[in-house]
């Protein structure tokens, strides 16, 4: 089913929401989304869903109601990959900010993101820097203080594995002439995939000025479960790329030695004792990732 508000306008750049089951969260980027300082009718929001089967889709239907922001709605049941790639076919605009279901985008963000890749025209994939969210939970301070010590440096080159959709703006003719997204990811990594060909075309990926915040997991089960879900997609990611060095810096012991690598930078910007528990963070983190990447081998996820 698709909704589209006809608004006078060239739109510029198109706003991707991907979302399945986030009633918990989802309110959140859809309201920052909405309070951007960007002219709206230069906009479009494409929401995919994952054919939720909790509130979702009726809180983000509630909060557009009456909004003048050309809206497109789609639902798919094939998977996060297929679901990508639906924005991509639908996009108007030149470039599509990908927003996920939890995170918040700070009011110049749009404006910001669409001005770097403007003014660097050999940029298929810009970036946003994560922001220190406070007030959060040990568990949720220490996944997010590592995502903020990775994007510290503005206008930096960055590598595929850093190219997460979430936050991050790519470039439509970059995305077409790497050939899309590939369908037959269902999970995680659908994006890192892509990025690696992007790149391999001569684009190129930066960090940029633009800031974000992402609602990071709040407890230890919660992470747990998250880089399961990671794992399980990126065993796909493995499966087609052989890298053995990037799935060395992915076990339990490259998470440690990451974790002791960025424990200085990370105690200069918030000076918390929390800290020294970031080793064992990310070495927590990655023993769930690994499980993931196992039991994908086991259960024949993603060979295709």
């Amino acid at each position: 089913m698709t909704r589209s508000v006809s608004i006078i306008g060239k739109i510029k750049v198109t706003i991707g929401v991907c979302v399945k089951n986030a009633e918990r969260t989802v309110e959140f980027p859809i309201r920052s989304i909405l309070k951007q300082s960007y002219p709206r009718n230069c906009m479009e929001l494409i929401i995919v869903d994952g054919s939720s089967k909790d509130r979702t889709m009726l809180i983000i239907r509630r909060l557009l109601k009456g909004v003048d922001l050309k809206t497109k709605f789609f639902t798919e049941n094939v998977g996060l990959g297929f679901a990508r790639q639906l924005v991509v076919d639908n996009a108007e605009g030149e470039y599509i900010i990908w927003v996920d279901d939890d995170i918040i985008l700070k009011r110049n963000f749009v404006e910001k993101q669409v001005n770097f890749m403007t003014t660097h025209p050999l940029a298929g994939i810009g970036k946003a820097r994560y922001g220190i969210l406070r007030n959060s939970s040990h568990v949720a301070f220490l996944e997010n203080i590592t995502f903020v010590i990775e994007t510290l440096k503005p206008y930096e080159e960055i590598p595929p594995e850093m190219c997460v959709t979430e936050g991050a703006i790519y470039r439509l003719s970059a995305i077409r002439d790497a050939g899309g997204f590939n369908s037959s990811f269902k999970g995680a990594a659908e994006d890192t995939e892509l990025a690696k060909r992007i790149l391999s075309k001569g684009w190129k990926a930066y960090v940029t000025d633009a800031v974000f915040w992402e609602l990071c997991k709040e407890s230890w089960r919660d992470l747990w479960n998250q880089y399961v879900w990671w794992g399980k997609g990126w065993h796909q990611y493995f499966h087609k790329n052989k890298e053995p060095i990037l799935l060395l810096k992915m076990s339990p012991i490259g998470g440690f030695l990451a974790g002791i690598l960025r424990f200085p930078a990370a105690y200069l910007l918030t000076h918390r004792k929390l800290l020294c528990l970031l080793p064992f963070h990310y070495a927590f983190k990655r023993i769930a990732f690994c499980y993931g990447v196992t039991k994908a081998h086991f259960e024949g996820y993603g060979h295709y």
